[in-house]
């Protein structure tokens, strides 16, 4: 099974907001309208999946409230770069809000790909929020069934000279 890397600084990064979160909310969910509590989102990260079979590795990002034209595809040296924006839905007096809970922003999610992608043969379909990327594995790649003769004695492969 090929691998995907992810980044760790990435994954170290949003560990530090995460915490640092915590630490800005002693009081956790139970302190609902408390004035220490922000009244702004964090960063949005979308949720990922990856998966393969014989023909393809397959990636699947859930992108909800984010519109097509705010997303950028890009393969370059072997990395798979998902970036773009989602954007509040109305830009309403921020005095009105208890609070807002729902991530906003522009994100980037970067993914080192194995050697065995076709780079060149790379599709994506985006639909009801859902973005899936179909990244195709070289022929060589591609596991080859081979067919068992029966009663023929097997020849010998030839050597290098």
């Amino acid at each position: 099974m090929s691998n995907i890397v992810r980044n760790p600084l990435r994954d170290l990064n949003t560990l530090q907001e995460r915490f640092n979160q915590l630490l800005n909310q002693p009081f956790g969910p139970f302190n609902a309208f408390s004035p220490e509590q922000a009244l702004t989102a964090s960063s949005f990260m979308p949720a990922v999946d990856i998966y393969e079979d014989q023909h393809n590795i397959t990636l699947t990002a859930e992108l909800p409230g984010v519109e097509e034209k705010d997303l950028d595809i890009r393969v370059e040296n072997g990395v798979l770069t998902l970036s773009g924006e989602r954007r509040m839905e109305h830009e309403e007096n921020k005095e009105n809000f208890h609070r807002v809970e729902r991530s906003f922003g522009r994100f980037t999610r970067s993914f080192t790909l194995p050697p065995t992608v076709e780079t060149d043969n790379v599709r994506a379909n985006f639909d009801n929020g859902v973005l899936k990327i179909l990244l195709a594995k070289r022929e060589e790649a591609k596991p080859k069934q081979i067919q068992i003769q029966v009663g023929k004695p097997v020849a010998k492969a030839g050597r290098a000279a």
